[in-house]
């Protein structure tokens, strides 16, 4: 399949919601006897985005705290639509946005695999299929039947990554998974990623790791002010970041 991300002048506008003292009694002032004349406030957490991503490319988004760089992967995994323009994705897409989402504190190791398996659309017997791969790639084995409230979170990472890319996606999406997780590890997922890509996937990420970004991405793209700044060869745009972050 010829996985491909198209986004085209994409807005995600979220509506600022102030007075958040108000007593029970003024709340239902203002709801139903119309006291307040405060008009609805927004703000836009992307402005107009419009990007084509395709089979091959290894996509990093830097950008300073705050500017859209999560709400762009997560308006790309369907987690939040455009309020206005369009989204389309091609293929399976993995997404690893926060370390242990969706898992059950209360429940082991392996217990997770199948529950967030599930989420992602996989049958039992599917699970079942990846299972003995999941846990030896997550180095797991003494662990994997421990409740998972007890991990570090390297060790969150390891599962959840071990989970995500087992399932052969067409689209991975990682969100800082890398900042956890011990060196012989991340060899080894990177090792892992390379491959999927090779395999004429996409990677789209999020880091505040130049270096990781400089070995991992074929392209960068910079977003500042929930916009596009530059997007582009990785060395060229990372440098136009820093001598931006250095000017302010």
């Amino acid at each position: 399949m010829n996985s491909s991300i198209k986004i085209n002048n994409a807005f995600v506008r979220f509506k600022i919601f102030e007075n958040k003292n108000l007593s029970l009694k003024d709340f239902f002032s203002q709801k139903f006897l119309k006291r307040s004349m405060q008009h609805d406030r927004y703000f836009n957490a992307l402005n107009n985005i419009s990007l084509e991503i395709n089979p091959g490319e290894r996509v990093g988004i830097i950008g300073r705290n705050g500017v859209g760089k999560s709400t762009l992967l997560k308006l790309v995994c369907g987690i939040y639509p455009p309020s206005t323009g369009k989204v389309s994705v091609e293929g399976r897409i993995a997404s690893l946005l926060e370390l242990g989402a969706g898992f059950h504190p209360e429940f082991t190791g392996r217990e997770n695999l199948y529950l967030n398996g599930a989420i992602i659309g996989f049958t039992e017997q599917q699970i079942k299929q990846i299972e003995d791969e999941v846990i030896q790639f997550s180095e797991l084995e003494s662990f994997i039947d421990t409740p998972v409230k007890y991990y570090s979170s390297g060790m969150y990472m390891r599962l959840a990554f071990s989970l995500a890319t087992a399932i052969h996606p067409d689209i991975l999406v990682l969100d800082e998974v890398f900042a956890a997780g011990d060196i012989s590890f991340i060899e080894k997922a990177r090792a892992r990623m390379y491959k999927m890509v090779d395999d004429a996937n996409i990677l789209l990420m999020v880091s505040h790791d130049m270096s990781l970004m400089r070995e991992l991405s074929n392209r960068v793209i910079w977003i500042d002010d929930s916009k596009v700044m530059e997007d582009g060869d990785p060395a060229r745009v990372i440098d136009c970041f820093k001598s931006f972050i250095k000017s302010n």
